[in-house]
């Protein structure tokens, strides 16, 4: 057995909880979305809630379920997600390199914080009108819409992440005789990632909230079109499976992203 190997199996192992209690746990977590969607279905069944302003949750879902079954929530679905993908992915690439850049070299802090600073009190949805008369009416300018909004909280996240790393680790990193290329990459970043990983899930909310905005003003595809089409023909119980669905995709990406959190961060435990 390798000394890693033997050191991990010494370590204190978390007793598993039962079943029971397990299952238990997930019904009290649960227990908030149960009282909703039950109190949604009595309040405009018996009267309480006028049914056209909210049907209630079993039209709803029946709503859902022809949504999904003529085609038209799964392609509008997968334009939407696609577009999340593009604008998050590239916030991600650009955004971690220039903080961490801004962190580690003068000259570069010197030319984009300024930038940054004089655009991060904007409200995000400023920017999609801009990116419209930029990019034009297609998927582009919705990309590029959820790309500025997710750009500086990544920046951010990761500039500070950076800067906050613990000088005694660079110090004894170059002590050892690594360069400042190493100490950037084997020191800095991964010491920095917990930061930068909590930016990357701020952004990923913002990403949603962008998404459903910019098809609200233009594009003829994506769920936030479908929603606003909708609303529009007064479908409403179509229109909020439309909503439903917007925020079980985020709650999914959420629960995703943790996972995926959590597993690139074990090795602070």
């Amino acid at each position: 057995m390798s000394g890693a190997a033997a050191l991990d199996s010494d370590l204190p192992r978390r007793p598993a909880r039962p079943l029971a209690q397990r299952l238990v746990g997930a019904v009290w977590r649960a227990l908030p979305v149960i009282v909703v969607c039950i109190a949604w279905q009595l309040a405009p069944t018996v009267g309480l809630i006028n049914p056209d302003a909210l049907p209630p949750l079993s039209a709803v879902a029946t709503a859902w379920w022809g949504l999904v079954t003529d085609g038209s929530l799964v392609s509008n679905g997968m334009t939407s997600l696609w577009e999340v993908v593009a604008g998050l992915g590239l916030s991600i690439v650009i955004g971690v390199g220039s903080g961490v850049l801004m962190a580690w070299y003068a000259p570069v802090e010197a030319i984009v914080s300024p930038l940054m600073k004089s655009l991060y009190p904007m409200p995000k949805s400023a920017l999609i009108p801009v990116m419209i008369l930029w990019f034009g009416l297609g998927p582009s300018s919705k990309i590029a819409s959820i790309f500025a909004g997710c750009l500086l909280p990544v920046v951010l996240s990761s500039y500070n992440g950076a800067r906050g790393v613990d000088q005694t680790l660079i110090w004894s990193a170059r002590g050892l005789g690594a360069s400042n290329r190493q100490v950037l990459w084997e020191v800095v970043i991964p010491a920095a990632l917990p930061e930068i990983m909590a930016g990357i899930r701020n952004a990923l909310a913002i990403s949603f909230i962008l998404m459903v905005a910019a098809e609200f003003l233009v594009g003829q595809h994506g769920i936030g079109y479908l929603i606003s089409f909708l609303g529009d023909g007064g479908v409403y119980d179509a229109m909020f499976a439309g909503v439903l669905t917007v925020s079980a995709f985020g709650f999914l990406a959420d629960r995703v992203y943790l996972l995926f959190m959590n597993r690139m961060l074990r090795w602070r435990e």
